[in-house]
């Protein structure tokens, strides 16, 4: 079934800007490697670019993961259920999904605001602020949870 809509679609495009930044950090982490055997010299900052991108491209994926319900399912104890019951608990946990990352989201709002109040930064060479990375992990998990929200309908359907 294909997703239609305009949380589908910036879930995809999260889902895609997340790969990106996989695809760029494994790219650094190539050259930064490379530089290293050739030149004895690293990528200035190298492990502080990587940890960030490889942090923000997983979230990237968590929106996209709840919209298309590719997210880990554990249904052995219910297959034996008609399809209605087990549809109806499919909907309770993406309803518990949807209310976790939403909670993670505030939170990590929160953060971001108290991590930009304090200038906390990253403690390698490039000092880098943290509250950016904070505040799109938050956008991140909040885009899963209103993703597990417009998936309950469906599944009730």
């Amino acid at each position: 079934m294909r997703e239609r809509g305009p949380v589908a679609r910036i879930a995809a495009a999260s889902a895609l800007a997340g790969g990106a930044v996989l695809l760029a950090t494994a790219a650094l982490t190539t050259v930064s490697v490379l530089l290293r055997w050739w030149t004895s010299q690293p990528v200035k900052g190298d492990f502080e670019l990587v940890s960030l991108g490889s942090g923000l491209a997983v979230l990237g994926f968590l929106a996209w993961g709840s919209v298309t319900r590719s997210n880990i399912l554990v249904d052995s104890f219910t297959t034996w259920l008609p399809a209605r019951v087990n549809a109806a608990l499919d909907a309770f946990w993406s309803l518990a999904w949807a209310a976790a990352t939403l909670l993670i989201a505030e939170r990590m709002a929160r953060g971001a605001i108290d991590t930009w109040a304090s200038n906390m930064r990253t403690m390698g060479l490039l000092a880098l602020p943290y509250w950016w990375a904070i505040a799109v992990g938050a956008l991140c998990f909040a885009l899963a949870g209103i993703s597990a929200l417009l998936t309950i309908p469906r599944l009730l359907r």
